[in-house]
């Protein structure tokens, strides 16, 4: 199904990316690296099947998965993801990168992360209804809003969000509402949600991009992958001043010196559920990708796509990682060594988990706010989390990804380490 592809079990894994990061990390944290363990076990995980009656009649059995990685500073936060490849290995990486995340920005939140490995596009919209509502009753002890919280994530929308929360809150005889974000407006989602992710990609992308003297105006901007994230990353830069020059998805790779017209991109996309054809631009190989010149690179698709050998020849002053763990840590060394800012994913695509928490919020309190008020929290809630980082990156003479794991691995641990264990 898909063109982008990332690495899993077989070679290197998203876990073990994971780990890597965490070993860098250890270094720095003091008296708290006595408790660091706690972030290389996931506190549990759970795998389960899904039976499903096809629309044919037939019977079809599909594995999911929900785990929670650590749940010191809150209840657990983060996506369903359907797609082919998801695999345990992955969902453990994904749920660890939701508790980095949720500390780095200071969310009181801990990691979870849940997935089925199935198409959803080879599915009837009543296959797929099924297959979710069954999901949910089989994670349904696992989740609530006060112990896990899921989201949307790749290959599931507001919709599957819907029918999550409804098959809740009919076996707990009462509306749950704040038992998903990322619903429908009308059954208590929030307003910008559906934008956030790439919203707050460009808040961090404009903190980092100012302090290292980079104009944004006039900048050329390559985006990878052109969903929710990378369209509305790419839209915002552009109404910045900047020019994007490239976008690449799962059907073809688009580039336009000049810079591409978002809008009809846009129009194109929603008409035929793809990039490939948009006349607007040129065709290149989806390696030439890489060797676009740029001071802004975005990976918002997947996982494991820039390896050490696209480190080594990107053209670009910035990577603002759109995508949770598109970047392999040897590569991370690679652009270091090449003066190339990596804003990490646990802070920059953190846009969508923190409208989340506001609209778990808005849940809580019955009391909803305007879509304005919604951006400016955001964005101030970002833009400090994202000069934190940069002030401790600066203060410890290490990369902005090292900074936010410290950051965020300090505020775990600490949690981690006054509330003890039981028993004793």
């Amino acid at each position: 199904m898909e063109k982008l592809s990332y690495v899993s079990e077989g070679s290197k894994t998203a876990w073990s990316t994971y780990l890597q990061q965490i070993d860098r990390v250890a270094p720095y944290l003091g008296d708290l690296s006595r408790w660091v363990d706690t972030l290389r076990h996931p506190k549990r995980a759970l795998i389960v099947d899904i039976p499903l009656q096809m629309d044919d009649g037939s019977i079809r059995h599909f594995e999911g998965f929900r785990v929670q990685h650590n749940l010191s500073r809150g209840p657990g936060k983060g996506g369903i993801r359907y797609h082919p490849n998801v695999d345990l290995n992955e969902v453990m990486a994904l749920s660890a990168w939701m508790t980095i995340k949720c500390a780095a920005v200071n969310l009181p939140y801990g990691g979870a992360k849940g997935g089925i490995r199935v198409d959803p596009f080879a599915l009837s919209e009543s296959e797929l209804e099924r297959l979710t509502r069954r999901y949910t009753s089989e994670i349904s002890l696992f989740i609530g809003p006060q112990k896990d919280i899921p989201a949307p994530d790749v290959g599931t929308n507001a919709k599957v969000m819907a029918w999550m929360m409804d098959t809740y809150s009919i076996n707990h005889g009462t509306t749950i509402t704040g038992v998903v974000t990322g619903k429908p407006i009308h059954l208590g989602g929030s307003l910008g949600r559906e934008k956030a992710t790439g919203r707050g990609v460009f808040i961090t992308g404009r903190e980092v991009a100012r302090r290292s003297g980079i104009e944004i105006e006039g900048a050329r901007v390559a985006v990878q992958g052109f969903g929710n994230v990378g369209s509305e990353a790419a839209r915002l830069f552009n109404d910045a001043g900047a020019r994007v020059v490239a976008i690449q998805d799962h059907s073809d790779t688009l580039f336009n010196a000049a810079g591409i017209d978002l809008v009809a991109l846009s129009e194109w996309q929603a008409a035929n559920k793809k990039i490939a054809g948009f006349s607007g631009a040129d065709v290149i190989s989806d390696e030439a990708f890489w060797d676009v010149e740029m001071e802004i690179l975005i990976p918002a698709a997947l996982e494991g796509q820039i390896t050490r050998q696209h480190a080594e020849k990107l053209h670009c002053r910035i990577v603002l990682e759109g995508a949770n763990g598109p970047t392999f840590p040897e590569a991370d060394d690679v652009l270091a060594s090449r003066g190339i800012t990596v804003v990490p994913d646990v802070v920059c695509n953190a846009g969508g988990v923190t409208v989340s928490y506001f609209e778990w919020v808005q849940d809580m309190a019955s009391f909803f706010w305007s879509e304005d008020e919604i951006n400016k929290r955001m964005d101030k809630l970002m833009t400090e989390a994202m000069v934190h980082v940069w002030d401790k990156a600066h203060e410890e003479t290490c990369s902005l990804r090292t900074a936010a794991y410290i950051v965020a691995c300090e505020r775990i641990l600490m949690a981690r380490k006054d509330r003890g264990i039981y028993p004793g």
